[in-house]
């Protein structure tokens, strides 16, 4: 595990596949105090509340066969969304020069996803990438955390 220098000005994004968090250290390595700058989240109920009533169905020809059609997976597709929506963001904001670090910390799936769609502007920012969720804790937790790291 590599050590996180959460140096006074880094940012650091809390995210998963509904709510993210952008947090700016005020304070310094020793006691990093992360502030709150900006939220994001997004409705997505589970599939099950999304999808459509039943699986679409195809016939395979001639005979009396019917297939059926796999029902498509809308929280999935929702949190790809999302991670297009957090990679958008993160870019105008490093196009402006809001940050020069930054840290990433997301579940792996979820980091992977915003890996690909990270516009190389902010790639280049990214200092270290955590692959937890911790958007449930609170920012003094994710301090701590971060700091143990």
């Amino acid at each position: 595990m590599m050590s996180i220098n959460l140096r006074h000005g880094i940012w650091v994004m809390v995210a998963d596949g509904e709510k993210a968090l952008f947090l700016k250290n005020a304070g310094d390595n020793l006691y990093p105090n992360l502030e709150v700058v900006h939220q994001m989240e997004q409705e997505n109920p589970p599939t099950r509340e999304q999808g459509t009533d039943s699986p679409g169905r195809y016939n395979d020809g001639p005979s009396v066969h019917r297939s059926a059609v796999e029902d498509t997976d809308w929280h999935r597709i929702g949190k790809e969304r999302f991670a297009d929506e957090i990679a958008a963001w993160l870019y105008k904001l490093a196009h402006r020069g809001e940050f020069d670090e930054i840290v990433l910390v997301a579940p792996p799936l979820v980091l992977g996803t915003m890996r690909k769609k990270l516009h190389k502007e902010v790639g280049d920012k990214v200092t270290a990438e955590i692959p937890k969720t911790l958007t449930n804790h609170a920012v003094f937790e994710i301090e701590a955390l971060l700091k143990a790291a």
